[in-house]
């Protein structure tokens, strides 16, 4: 599409979740990529082979809600919530599921009323937590949510195995406009804590705007991850694909997690 004006990238001075709450209406476009449908399947199979037949399940990070929205439409009928910590997000999950519950609240320091079969955390969201710290505050909060037997399942990214150069997008027109979405991690090869960086192109009546922002996130090997969970859980770790379960081979910097509470 041709540039008129082609305004300068502007880095947003925001925390690491103000991006998100600013632009929640734009949450959905910018993960228009991903499928939700296959992601929510292969955990429900996850969860069928490991878990405790419960169906109380909790999504730490949920966002917009379409894995939620996924899980209550399983013909087993989970009884499916999310927490984020966003508001304006947890508003439009809400309308996307009227049934269910929607929790504000840190996904570091949770409480829940009653013991659940099943937590997850998709799309790497475990790495908001900032620092180890956290994440072991967030790691003894879903202990203590779970019931016996229960499942946490999420994905996550072995720090050793970052490519800074690679840096995935994908468009979409909305209302007139395109838009273009971009996002990396990056490691400086040192110290727990990575980024992720995003970028958002807005072109309307070609006229572009830019956005760039970086996340910080915790940084950890998958090594490193398994000494965390292996005190308080059963961990079995699996290539990420969501079409087949495949043990992780050791080789690959992405990986999917499912841990049974001991």
């Amino acid at each position: 599409m041709p540039r008129r004006n082609l305004r300068p990238p502007r880095w947003l001075p925001m925390s690491s979740n103000a991006l998100y709450t600013d632009l929640s209406s734009y949450y959905d476009l910018m993960c228009a990529d991903i499928d939700y449908q296959a992601q929510s399947h292969s955990v429900r199979r996850l969860h069928q082979l490991f878990g405790n037949s419960g169906r109380r399940h909790l999504d730490l990070g949920c966002g917009t809600g379409p894995h939620v929205r996924h899980f209550l439409d399983f013909d087993c009928g989970y009884a499916s919530a999310g927490l984020d910590i966003n508001q304006p997000m947890l508003d439009i999950a809400q309308q996307r599921c009227p049934e269910a519950q929607f929790i504000c609240q840190d996904m570091g320091s949770f409480h829940v009323d009653e013991p659940l079969d099943l937590i997850t955390c998709f799309l790497y969201s475990i790495h908001y937590n900032a620092g180890l710290e956290r994440l072991r505050d967030c790691l003894a909060s879903v202990h203590g949510a779970l019931a016996e037997g229960g499942v946490f399942c999420f994905n996550s990214v072995d720090k050793r195995l970052i490519d800074n150069d690679s840096f995935v997008r994908h468009s979409v027109e909305h209302e007139g406009s395109q838009f273009t979405f971009g996002s990396g991690w990056y490691y400086c090869g040192e110290g727990e804590r990575q980024a992720l960086r995003l970028s958002i192109e807005k072109t309307t009546a070609g006229v572009t705007q830019s956005w760039q922002d970086e996340h910080a996130m915790v940084a950890l090997g998958f090594d490193e991850m398994q000494a965390l969970l292996e005190p308080h859980f059963e961990v079995h770790v699996f290539e990420h694909d969501y079409e087949r379960i495949t043990p992780w081979g050791g080789a690959s910097g992405n990986a999917l997690f499912v841990c049974v509470k001991r």
